[in-house]
């Protein structure tokens, strides 16, 4: 440790110091990616829901899990701000166990030092300022100082800024119920504890772990943060600015353009909303219904795309069955998702209402079940709201679809280097089938991660040891990698558009696949709201422009429309974007689209990063110009 200060009668004991100081620095060892980082693991004995309520055992894990991450802090630099930012937030938790409100704020400031986007600068862990406050000045008057400080908290907010994020948390607490926090922690760590005999990693432990903030000093104060958000909204009822509709650019009817193909690769899309309006790609080749490979391509029925299911073997519904699913039926689903939708936007709506009902009266061991049908329809909408999206006010584009089938299930499926290599034949061969159908831009609403692998693994206790579960996460996620990355340098006359990701993280540092790859003819979207502000969700890191993703109305199966947050919202309004400019311009490459797409953007700060806000009208009037 350095010296406060080193007496002037030992110059030479001062110099020697400033020679250590920076030695010792450069002692620790720089984290290059997330998975550099050392592996944890902890052992409980109990079942998840009796061990949080285990208020000895809850500390005794706290306690071990807290000396790990200290050690880290002292071993490792780390750079990557969500990562020092998520550390601290653990911390935060484990202080909160520990009864140390003034450490918690302490470490709740730490993150706030860090925050590059605005809004989350304001109201990050809002609510738990407010508790450690209210805390620190003692039980008398709880609640009376609780609700003041919420109060004070939100006075000194910019509601142009914030709006978005205190609507969500206002979401967050209506919704907020005990059953649901067991329910759901029971649901997606019992049958791997299970499995493991009670041993689990640390991100499993701070799962444990985290309930203890909401059920102890959360849920029971609800009631007071709602009123309190409220009133907050209420006072300040001005919508902020759309930025987006004096920026956009329709085509008529009726020119002579040529139409251009443009692929959504995605979990499906409704052909029946797109086919009539003209806007979707056909296979003239491909007799429909016959269940004959017509055309000797190598797939049945393929009239106006492809489809892959969740193990990748080729299937010919272009929209993913729901009805085989017996998680209720398709409308009440929709209904769900869109009231979830609602009340995070503040929206008084009837499905808002029934969702909330629906909540209230759930019961724990219906909770797996409840989120895994809200999980089911968003896979199933996703890529006809992704196609409502390309196709808006463009009535020369040509909707290729490509279903990939997304896992909606709490537990994970076991990955393993069979079926590694299978899909990764299968993105292989997807991106075969757009080049022979003269497919110029491709969206990818979606992606996978190393992480996700590794943590799939420790759900079925697999892969051995921490270290040899670890290499061979490396080992699965490298053969879908290399052949993805290989598969899109392979077809340079195509645009590979890809949402960043909704992580709040930088996901080159995290190695989230496609948005991090770095190749001349792929573009990586992050999200910003209606006003041009990044939202609260949006990944960043290896991110080339940004687009709205803020509440996009669009299409879901069967033809009525509904909002949606998500960078899966933005990325496709990029397609959109290319594939007007290729309407234009049918012959420009990939590397002129992105340059088009790029210096048509505005830049805007935030923090140490420059936002660069798409602008289709701008992009346009460059192209004119060449």
């Amino acid at each position: 440790m350095c010296p406060r200060r080193i007496s002037r009668l030992f110059p030479l004991i001062a110099l020697c110091f400033a020679l250590v100081l920076p030695l010792r620095a450069a002692e620790k060892i720089k984290i290059e990616k997330l998975d550099d980082l050392p592996r944890h693991s902890y052992k409980i004995d109990k079942k998840v829901l009796d061990f949080v309520k285990d208020e000895k055992g809850v500390k005794m894990l706290a306690a071990d899990v807290k000396k790990d991450i200290l050690a880290d802090l002292d071993t490792y630099e780390i750079t990557d701000k969500s990562t020092l930012q998520g550390m601290y937030a653990s911390l935060g938790s484990i202080a909160i166990i520990e009864g140390d409100w003034t450490r918690y704020l302490e470490l709740v400031n730490k993150r706030i030092e860090l925050e590059d986007k605005e809004a989350a600068r304001h109201t990050t862990a809002m609510i738990g300022r407010a508790i450690a406050k209210s805390q620190l000045k003692g039980l008398e008057n709880y609640d009376k100082n609780l609700d003041a400080e919420v109060r004070s908290l939100l006075a000194n907010m910019p509601y142009e800024v914030v709006e978005a994020n205190v609507k969500a948390q206002k979401g967050s607490a209506e919704m907020a119920a005990e059953a649901i926090i067991l329910g759901g922690l029971e649901a997606s760590l019992q049958p791997q504890l299970d499995k493991s005999n009670g041993e689990m990693t640390q991100d499993n432990a701070l799962s444990l772990l985290s309930p203890h903030f909401a059920l102890t000093y959360y849920i029971p104060k609800k009631d007071i943060f709602i009123a309190a958000l409220t009133d907050y909204i209420n006072a300040n009822a001005v919508e902020k600015a759309d930025i987006w509709a004096e920026r956009n650019v329709d085509f008529p009817k009726g020119q002579n353009y040529k139409p251009v193909v443009l692929a959504v690769w995605d979990s499906g899309v409704d052909f029946n909303i797109f086919e009539p309006l003209g806007q979707m790609w056909t296979n003239e080749k491909e007799v429909p219904g016959n269940n004959k490979d017509d055309d000797k391509n190598g797939f049945v029925d393929d009239v106006h795309g492809i489809a892959f299911d969740l193990h990748s073997n080729k299937e010919t519904s272009l929209l993913y069955p729901i009805g085989k699913e017996n998680l209720g039926n398709e409308d009440q689903m929709r209904r769900w998702m869109k009231g979830f939708g609602d009340v995070s936007s503040n929206i008084e709506s009837e499905e808002a209402t029934e969702v909330k009902k629906h909540i209230s009266t759930l019961k724990q061991e219906d909770v797996q079940t409840f989120i895994e049908s809200i999980s089911l329809y968003g896979n199933y909408c996703h890529g006809t709201h992704v196609a409502g999206i390309t196709a808006a006010g463009n009535p020369y584009c040509r909707i290729l679809g490509a279903r990939l089938t997304f896992d909606h299930h709490m537990q994970p499926e076991l990955p393993t280097i069979e079926q590694a290599t299978k899909d990764a034949a299968a993105l292989t061969e997807a991106i075969d089938y757009f080049k022979k159908n003269n497919v110029r831009a491709v969206n990818m609403s979606w992606g996978g991660s190393l992480s996700s692998i590794e943590s799939a693994l420790e759900a079925h206790n697999a892969g051995g040891t921490l270290e040899e579960r670890k290499a061979l996460a490396r080992q699965i996620y490298t053969i879908g990698d290399t052949a993805f990355k290989n598969a899109i340098i392979n077809a340079p006359n195509i645009l590979f558009i890809t949402s960043a990701g909704n992580s709040n993280l930088d996901n080159a540092f995290a190695e989230f696949y496609p948005s991090s790859y770095d190749l001349p003819n792929i573009i990586s979207i992050g999200a910003v709201d209606q006003a041009g502000e990044e939202t609260s969700f949006t990944s960043f890191g290896k991110v080339d422009v940004y687009g709205n993703g803020f509440e996009v109305l669009s299409y879901v199966p069967g033809g009525t429309q509904m909002k949606m947050n998500g960078t899966s919202m933005s990325s496709p309004q990029v397609l959109n974007l290319a594939g007007k400019l290729l309407t234009l311009k049918p012959d420009l490459t990939p590397a002129q689209l992105r340059e088009l797409i790029i210096n048509g953007a505005e830049d805007r700060k935030a923090g140490d990063r420059t936002v660069k806000l798409m602008n289709p009208k701008k992009s346009i009037e460059l192209l004119d110009r060449m």
